[in-house]
């Protein structure tokens, strides 16, 4: 009796009867769920519909201005006493307090983002081009070492396991290289940032714009929570700067730079930026620019900024 009852409530309900989600004699509903938007999960939301827009912008007018590559980018808008941090690519953020580094980014390279990467490729391998494999191993394998068992990651792993080697896994894989040398598809070590939308691999017809993305991690640093001293400060910056010096080594160059300054100079920050610059491309010598420890200097583009945080004392 109980099934029939609930088969018959069933093809009531398919037939519009008394009770059904639309008949006549449907109870009004008593009160509809809506979720609750926080004002950060709004700003957050519209840098990131930011970046997205000023991407496909690029890619509309790329062909009217000549616009030809990419650029990663690092983005800080405040409001509402609060600063956000917004990151697409291998450029770098961090906040010094209190002589105490506080990471605002992380850095997407093929390594950092290697298990989407794969993702995308195991889910359209079209993509590859035929060229490449998405699996990843320690090392190029061998046409003598097809049949035979090997180390292999695949995007739902962490770690690695044995598989025994196939034709298919003679290609090139998708992600080669280690730390600042690793590359997608052999071509380019940064994977998320804007434009790129017409980069090929060499010499072929596969794009590689679908890997890439503009989509930025959005940090939140929350100003009038803390009081900030005159030495407390944002620093952005390019990968120039990181690839030569430790968020250590450039918070001790800050903090040490600051208090030789005049407190009334409105460009002692400018000053410290122009610090941390010369602190990476170094001093010329005879085996090229280099920096302390004779390490050799950054052969790369370098922007500071240095933004003071003492300001913030003021809004609270």
């Amino acid at each position: 009796m109980v099934a029939n009852s609930r088969t018959l409530t069933r093809a009531a309900s398919l037939r519009g009867g008394v009770g059904a989600p639309g008949s006549p004699n449907t109870p009004p509903t008593r009160f509809f769920t809506e979720k609750k938007i926080q004002h950060e999960s709004l700003v957050t939301g519209a840098i990131e519909s930011a970046f997205k827009e000023m991407d496909l912008q690029i890619e509309r007018e790329r062909t009217v201005y000549n616009i030809s590559g990419g650029c990663t980018a690092l983005v800080v808008v405040y409001m509402l006493g609060k600063l956000y941090v917004a990151n697409a690519g291998d450029s770098r953020a961090i906040i010094i307090r209190n002589k105490e580094v506080i990471p605002m980014s992380s850095e997407f390279t093929p390594e950092t983002e290697r298990q989407r990467l794969q993702y995308l490729a195991f889910m359209q391998p079209h993509l590859l081009g035929n060229e490449f494999t998405h699996l990843e191993f320690p090392r190029r394998v061998q046409r003598k070492e097809v049949g035979k068992r090997m180390l292999y990651r695949d995007f739902n792993m962490t770690g690695w396991a044995y598989k025994s080697i196939e034709e298919d896994d003679l290609k090139f894989p998708l992600i080669y290289g280690e730390g600042k040398k690793a590359r997608v598809m052999a071509t380019i070590g940064v994977t998320r940032g804007l434009g790129d939308h017409d980069l090929k691999v060499h010499d072929s017809n596969i794009y590689i714009k679908p890997f890439l993305s503009s989509s930025p991690e959005v940090r939140v640093y929350n100003l009038l929570q803390y009081e900030h001293g005159p030495e407390d400060v944002l620093i952005l910056a390019t990968d120039g700067l990181w690839d030569v010096l430790l968020n250590e080594e450039v918070a001790e160059a800050v903090t040490n730079f600051l208090p030789n300054c005049d407190p009334d100079d409105p460009h002692r920050y400018t000053l410290a930026a122009q610090d941390l610059v010369m602190r990476a491309r170094g001093v010329l010598k005879d085996r090229g620019w280099r920096i302390s420890n004779d390490r050799l200097g950054s052969g790369d583009d370098i922007s500071v900024y240095v933004i003071p945080l003492i300001h913030g004392n003021n809004l609270s």
